[in-house]
């Protein structure tokens, strides 16, 4: 087998298998909690390389894993061979007709920059050091999400790889099954090696963060709770229960402290905005305040993710409601008053356009909930016990069916397929079994075992 791993023909990136000097970085997940170990990992420059690699491991019977930055790696690839598409980067926009397009490997934050001189935004999420694809095949719930949609609601065509080797661009009007199926049910359907996507007339924006001390964490979420529900489809927020680390790169109010996070985003004036915010504001006093007017090429400023790659362990639930009980068990579980290696507990709203009918339906899961709930733990292999037992309170509440793909972390396939109705659950086996039958990619969050 080792022969023949070495052997494959007609690619212009690089093959490695184990031992091999590069092999290592090129397996590197951002979520280095999940360490992948195929036989080969082969870094595609580009679409045919992909089609060459899928021919290839179709004639050795292997299945096929695909990667580009490794935010969303949640199950390790072993055996079989690995895709690597963080060299395929391309970006191009169109500003008459408002869309871009984005090759596998490219990263929101190149979309932002290439749209931004044209007044445009892409419907990226809270970090724009995420790909675009595995964000978007997974529904995509951002910022402009509330009035907008989901990113997947406003893709226009995709070109793919499917088991057979085959290099397809699907529309609405092209392989209409396999379109719908793949906006949604994320890397099940065949490698994804470009994207093309509707942009959005959004030069700026109000927004960023309030952080709220330790002592009135309980008073900002219950605040949170009655003045979410009246927002308008304009403002999006979150906000997050926050164990900092002791850093210096970190402003000194946060170094090593346990805060609540308010991300605001608005599209409006900052008068509108500070008036919607006068009741988070009178909740509790602030650590730190910088809401402020921004360009949306400071969009990352709302939610200040981690840059850096760390090990994680997620899993989320939607609520149809957000309730005092549901407040409450939250800060039982992960308040400050317990000692836990969860970093972060996120209540999002959603709704608005979230809840809409796309023009072109697709099978983005979770559609029609108030908030989601999201977890992140330490993903360190000592800690994931511990991580998935204090997850499991956390999230023990009233939820409603369904889930967002990109916050199920590493759920077994029965639950992820528990994400859709009985109705899109079986049409998205049906494309499956098409286009796909002897489950050559199983990636991301599998929909058949």
């Amino acid at each position: 087998m080792t022969t023949a791993l070495t052997s494959l023909p007609a690619v212009a990136g690089p093959v490695y298998v184990p031992g091999d000097e590069g092999f290592a970085d090129e397996v590197f997940a951002w979520n280095f909690a999940t360490t992948h170990e195929p036989l080969a990992v082969v870094g595609a420059t580009c679409a045919e390389d992909v089609a060459a690699t899928v021919r290839w491991a179709g004639t050795l019977g292997l299945p096929v894993w695909v990667q580009a930055t490794g935010h969303g790696a949640v199950r390790p690839a072993r055996g079989g061979v690995l895709v690597t598409t963080g060299r395929m980067t391309e970006v191009s926009v169109d500003p008459a007709a408002r869309r871009a397009r984005a090759a596998a490997g490219a990263r929101w934050s190149q979309v932002v920059e290439a749209a931004a001189p044209h007044g445009l935004a892409p419907l990226n999420g809270s970090s724009t050091q995420v790909g675009v694809v595995g964000y978007t095949l997974g529904g995509g719930t951002g910022p402009l999400g509330r009035k907008y949609g989901f990113a997947a609601d406003h893709v226009r065509s995709i070109e793919i790889v499917t088991a057979d080797g085959a290099l397809r661009t699907i529309d609405a009007d092209h392989e209409a099954d396999l379109f719908w199926a793949v906006r949604g049910g994320k890397g099940n359907f065949g490698i994804v090696t470009a994207i093309e996507f509707d942009l959005f007339e959004v030069p700026g924006f109000v927004g960023g963060g309030i952080y709220f001390p330790v002592s009135h964490v309980a008073e900002v979420l219950h605040a949170y709770r009655d003045w979410s529900a009246g927002l308008p489809e304009e403002m999006s927020t979150s906000v997050a229960l926050l164990r900092l680390p002791d850093l210096p790169m970190l402003p000194p109010p946060l170094r090593g402290a346990y805060v609540a996070h308010l991300r605001v985003f608005f599209l409006g004036g900052e008068d509108e905005c500070a008036r919607l915010l006068a009741p988070m504001r009178e909740a509790a006093p602030a650590v730190i305040d910088d809401i402020q007017s921004l360009p949306y090429a400071a969009i990352d400023a709302v939610h200040r993710d981690p840059t850096d790659p760390m090990p994680t362990r997620e899993r989320g639930v939607l609520l149809g409601e957000l309730t005092a009980e549901t407040v409450e068990r939250v800060l039982a579980a992960a308040g400050p008053q317990v000692n836990v290696p969860i970093p972060m507990v996120e209540l999002r709203q959603l709704g608005g356009a979230f809840a809409r009918t796309p023009a072109v339906p697709n099978a983005v899961s979770g559609r029609g909930a108030a908030y989601s709930l999201f977890v992140i733990g330490i993903g360190e292999p000592g800690l994931q016990p511990v991580v998935d037992a204090v997850t499991e309170r956390i999230l023990a509440v009233d939820t409603v069916p369904g889930g967002l793909i990109n916050f199920s972390g590493g759920a077994d396939v029965e639950s992820i397929l528990a994400n859709w109705t009985a109705a899109d659950r079986d049409r998205l086996l049906r494309v499956k079994r098409s286009y796909d039958p002897t489950n050559v990619f199983s990636s991301g969050q599998a929909l058949i075992a």
